[in-house]
């Protein structure tokens, strides 16, 4: 078995693991690589492999870091499996067009400024056809059934708790009459959090690739983070400003209008107008109602037994649709929270709302989850004072706030748990999925767990297991 690390290598964005065994060729995610933009465009549209030789593609849970190139690698003759959890098929179904709307969108966007500059047209990486096409080639795996994808290869899911539907991912690979079992985490999630039930622990694994997203850093305690939330939106409202949430649409959006519930019923936040203006964010929402296999016993309990409380639907929540009325939310003169994609501020209508309220010391920015290098979102939450956005300078005199314990991620401590939980270790790992100085930082925990051999792969870089 030879694995070819292309992507998330010493970065965290872009996953994308090259699996060949038994002449099949099998391509762990196919994800979006985010960060500068025309470094960015290039990794994404220019595959480091023909792919029409990938044989099959397995998912680990739909994040557009995780998912967000399938598209293209279907543009460029994919056509096996695109194996998935039901939930992950029914995300994708909505992310993935909704990746290339916005492509296709920003493309207008920019073109329009281009054609009066006199500079030429640009296009999106793949069209919404582009992203439908794709969709044909999923087929649902359920967690806890084996399934043999080729011979002498069955994969496994199990939970991984990070969003609705994401998995661990095992692979039983036989070659020689020996099997050897590789485990790729994905991205794992908390204990405690909200909505989702727990990450379950892989029984044993012979070699592991693990994410390192917060390798050397801890979170703050699950219920900090909602005392923080309700701070921060309180202190905004007694300035009479606007709360802009820059929120993933998968996962981070649906936890916090669960807790912006919570704190509303408790009375611990004033009565402000909520507004989740993602098409996005709406759509994954109804996903969510769709799947409560993948819920929590608390939350569960919650929505069979509660039906007049809908957490996704309460009184004072707006989900705005419509491009027209997401404008008016522009020009609102009162206190208000806004939730809006894309949670690093790369795309979407989020960059509409920062470009019309940043220059305001009234308002504040709130980011609640992983911001990627170079990406706009964590410039503003490094302190940058001007950040160009649509290509233009703009100053920033909005207060920035951050709220690490609303992450999706499990910490460093949380992730060695996980992994240390499990019966029989890997003899060798694999770090991916992390920055520089967060990799090296999780590989030193890794190796104090007794896992003697630890790598941090370069891109491009080839292993024989």
């Amino acid at each position: 078995m030879k694995l070819e690390f292309w992507g998330a290598a010493k970065t965290v964005t872009g996953s994308m693991h090259l699996v060949e065994t038994n002449g099949h060729r099998i391509l762990l995610d196919c994800g979006m690589f985010q960060g500068r933009r025309q470094e960015a465009r290039e990794r994404n549209e220019r595959l480091p492999f023909d792919a029409s030789s990938i044989d099959a593609v397995v998912l680990s849970h739909a994040h557009i870091d995780h998912s967000g190139n399938l598209p293209t690698l279907v543009k460029n003759g994919f056509g096996g499996c695109i194996y998935a959890t039901s939930a992950t098929r029914d995300l994708c179904s909505a992310m993935l067009r909704d990746s290339a709307a916005i492509q296709e969108s920003d493309a207008r966007f920019v073109n329009k400024r281009n054609a009066e500059k006199g500079l030429p047209p640009v296009k999106p990486l793949y069209t919404i056809e582009d992203a439908t096409n794709t969709l044909h080639l999923f087929h649902s795996v359920d967690y806890a059934h084996p399934v043999d994808i080729f011979p002498g290869v069955r994969l496994t899911y199990r939970d991984a708790g990070h969003i609705l539907g994401s998995a661990t991912v095992t692979l039983d690979v036989t070659e020689n009459h020996k099997t050897t079992r590789l485990a790729f985490t994905g991205d794992v999630g908390r204990k405690g959090a909200a909505i989702l039930r727990d990450p379950e622990v892989i029984d044993r694994a012979d070699a592991l690739i693990t994410e390192a997203t917060y390798g050397g850093r801890q979170h703050g305690p699950i219920d900090q983070a909602r005392e923080k939330l309700a701070q921060v939106v309180g202190e905004t409202v007694q300035r009479g400003g606007v709360l802009i949430i820059p929120a993933f649409a998968v996962g981070r959006t649906q936890d916090l209008v669960y807790h912006l519930h919570e704190l509303f019923e408790a009375g611990e936040i004033p009565s402000v107008p909520v507004y989740v203006d993602s098409p996005l964010a709406i759509n994954v929402t109804e996903v969510f109602r769709l799947h409560p296999e993948c819920y929590d016993e608390e939350t569960y309990q919650h929505m069979l037994h509660d039906h007049h409380s809908d957490p996704f639907g309460f009184s004072r929540l707006t989900y705005v649709r419509d491009v027209e009325d997401s404008k008016k939310l522009n020009s609102l003169q009162e206190p208000a929270i806004i939730l809006s994609a894309s949670g690093m501020c790369e795309a979407g209508r989020v960059l509409h709302h920062l470009r019309n309220h940043i220059d305001d010391p009234h308002t504040t920015v709130l980011f609640v989850g992983y911001q990627a290098e170079n990406t706009l979102g964590r410039k503003l939450a490094d302190g940058e004072k001007t950040v160009r956005i649509f290509g233009e300078e703009c100053q920033v005199q909005a207060n920035i706030a951050k709220i690490d314990g609303y992450s999706a991620h499990a910490d460093e401590q949380e992730l060695l748990e996980f992994i240390g939980a499990m019966p029989q270790r890997p003899r060798r790992a694999f770090v991916v999925h992390g920055e520089p100085e967060a990799t090296r930082a999780f590989a030193s925990g890794l190796r104090e767990l007794g896992i003697a051999s630890v790598t941090i792969p370069e891109r491009g870089q080839k292993f024989e297991i």
